[in-house]
């Protein structure tokens, strides 16, 4: 068996099957399809995995479920005549094809209606017919049908495929008056003029564009409200545009955060400044105007802890030193745009006399696993030496795998070292034990080491799971750094309020986007379930310039050129808009049309610290809509790469952090 073949079987059992479609037929028939065949070269190895995919003529090939549901409504026998409205890549009649004895399929883009013919022969299908032509009118020398699927969503039934449909016939199509609000019918005809409908459930699909659908290829958008302007024209009237960071005027950005206790600023990559930068000047707007005293950051605990000590006059520069940030990407916070920060940081500290008022550094993630037992030790050697030597043992079972943490999961999965996991948290337990006698001599000192500890506990399970629990890895991660904030918080006092840097990818709510399919959260959605309007979620995005990133995991920074934005990509729209940068509101807009034209989901693009230009769209692409994701977007059109302090990561400091993002 192949390799695509194991794939395919696996995407009927645990995509179709599993989530109720039980006609053998239609399992069998997809089965059989060769998806990877229909889909462009640079994106098969995405082929079987439950999502659309991007095709030409800015099209898609149907996600596997959809299809299988589709066909399996039509309740086809082997001597059926099929008729499909849309061929797309020739994918969905392949599969029609597997069952019914003759399959006629109108595709109105030519380039796709050429290469689907020419595939589907190459495949050997030799009882499907391609048109080229308006789907809506349908095929009337070959009619009737015994039955119709229409992948495109009309305003309502054709009356032409309606009549088209043999006695007994069924037509499967989705129909609203909004692409958003569609509904997938099953239309049979059981007499010359009698037709019954079932409602199979609420769907989306592209517009059916011809003369018995929209008219073109704006028709689904005006029919939620007529417009002469584009998208790229709505846009423009609808945000605050700017020519340089400094001068960005952001009165109205406070006045939509308004009361809100936290802010998630994010970014479309580690590496670029103009993200950096703006999010500094956002977060000092937030200190000095609403009493914000909290940073919370994409970093590792102990090295923001570094930061911290300085920026409260208890520690020198940190930046300036060997200690923290020595690990790769070293870029992402050792970088000039963050020493500028830290300075106003200190300067605006040393200002403020009430401790509560002053500002905090903090980091979030969990993959300081070794430094963070080297701080806890630390700590327990001077407050509890007897416990500091337990603690010691405990956090021995980690130690065989110091320069390599991932291999820590593949050793427990063989069973050939034994799981840290009541260690680690043996030893977390014993300091939550002790808590008030630690924290009575310097309670700061201990809620730094406590959280080193929590940390470490985080990180076992994190590693552990690794490789068997690729999506809970993700989520024990986000689930982390969401209650490692909140900690931050109460330990902060009831009036803390919280500025939170990480990528987009954490800080917009996962369920806009097609991580909720695989089962994935982030800290943005557990933030949105906790605190509701009492959180202001901001992205970012860029389309062309430069970014600091790295070719491959460890590798050396290089200055890369971004290339620009997929035609397909909410970046291309936003590149379209006649202004370099701009602010667009999208929980409170200035215009609500633009937010409802920005609903429908696109591609976003995502860069961490690796970046491959080549495969750009299957590397750094991904589903989303924008206003569900944001309440803010922030677009600077062309972006330069950050300027790191020039150090290098220190020889034998573990490499712990295994993904990009």
């Amino acid at each position: 068996m192949s390799r695509f073949d194991d794939l395919r079987e696996q995407m009927v059992n645990y995509q179709l099957a599993a989530r109720g479609l039980h006609d053998q037929s239609v399992l069998d028939a997809v089965n059989a399809v060769p998806r990877e065949e229909f889909v462009p070269a640079d994106l098969v190895e995405f082929a079987y995995s439950d999502s659309p995919l991007p095709i030409a003529a800015s099209q898609t090939i149907s996600q596997p479920y959809i299809v299988a549901l589709m066909t399996a409504a039509l309740e086809l026998k082997p001597a059926d005549r099929v008729l499909e409205v849309g061929t797309g890549s020739g994918y969905a009649a392949a599969v029609l094809a597997e069952i019914a004895e003759k399959v006629y399929t109108i595709e109105r883009h030519k380039i796709l209606a050429d290469t689907a013919r020419s595939r589907l022969a190459a495949l050997g299908y030799r009882n499907i017919q391609v048109l080229h032509g308006d789907g809506t009118l349908g095929w009337p020398e070959h009619a009737p049908f015994d039955a119709i699927i229409v992948a495109a969503g009309g305003p309502q039934v054709p009356e032409n495929l309606k009549q088209q449909l043999s006695v007994g016939g069924r037509l499967v199509i989705p129909v609203g008056s909004t692409l958003r609000t569609q509904k997938l019918l099953r239309v049979r005809r059981t007499g010359e003029h009698e037709f019954q409908e079932e409602d199979l459930g609420g769907v989306r699909f592209v517009p059916l564009i011809g003369a018995a659908g929209w008219e073109d290829e704006t028709a689904g958008a005006r029919a939620v409200e007529k417009t002469e302007a584009s998208l790229p024209e709505l846009i423009y009237q609808s945000s605050e545009h700017f020519a340089r960071i400094d001068d960005a005027n952001l009165d109205n950005l406070l006045e939509r955060i308004g009361d809100s206790r936290l802010v998630l600023l994010g970014e479309a990559s580690h590496g670029t400044a103009e993200f950096y930068e703006m999010r500094a000047r956002i977060t000092r707007e937030l200190i000095e105007k609403k009493g914000f005293n909290i940073i919370a950051v994409e970093a590792d605990w102990p090295d923001a802890s570094h930061i911290n000590h300085y920026i409260h006059g208890t520690a020198p520069d940190p930046l300036l030193e060997s200690t923290p940030f020595s690990r790769f990407p070293t870029w992402m916070w050792a970088n000039h745009s963050v020493l500028e920060f830290t300075h106003w940081l200190k300067a605006y500290n040393d200002k403020v006399s009430s401790p509560e008022k002053q500002a905090g550094f903090y980091g979030l993630d969990l993959y300081s696993l070794y430094g963070s037992i080297e701080v806890v030790l630390n700590y327990l050697e001077k407050v509890d030496p007897e416990t500091a030597e337990v603690a010691r043992v405990r956090y021995g079972c980690l130690m065989p795998w110091a320069n390599d943490p991932a291999m820590y999961s593949q050793a427990v999965i063989t069973r050939q070292y034994k799981e840290c996991e009541s260690d680690v948290v043996a030893t977390l337990q014993d300091m939550l034990n002790r808590r008030m006698d630690y924290s009575r001599a310097d309670g700061e000192k201990f809620f730094n080491a406590e959280q080193n500890a929590r940390l470490v506990t985080s990180a076992e399970r994190y590693y552990r799971t690794m490789y068997y629990a690729e999506n809970n890895s993700w989520n024990l991660r986000d689930q982390h750094m969401f209650e490692t904030l909140q900690s931050i918080l109460a330990y902060r006092g009831a009036h803390s309020k919280a500025v939170i840097w990480e990528h987009n990818s954490h800080i917009g709510d996962a369920r806009a986007t097609e991580m909720s399919a695989r089962g994935e959260f982030n800290i943005g959605q557990l933030v949105r379930q906790q605190y509701a309007d009492m959180a202001y979620s901001i992205g970012f995005g860029t389309d062309h310039g430069t970014v600091a990133a790295a070719s491959e995991w460890g590798g050396p920074m290089e200055v890369k050129q971004v290339q620009p934005s997929h035609i397909d990509s909410y970046e291309h729209v936003c590149h379209e808009v006649h202004a370099d940068n701009f602010l667009l509101p999208l929980r409170k807009p200035i215009k609500e049309i633009t937010h409802r034209e920005l609903l429908a989901e696109r591609l976003e693009r995502a860069i961490g610290v690796i970046y491959r230009p080549e495969t750009e769209l299957q590397s750094h692409y991904f589903y989303a809509s924008l206003p569900r994701q944001f309440d803010e977007y922030i677009w600077f059109d062309e972006t330069r790469a950050v300027e790191p302090l020039g150090k290098q990561t220190i020889k034998g400091i573990p490499d712990t952090f295994p993904f990009g993002l």
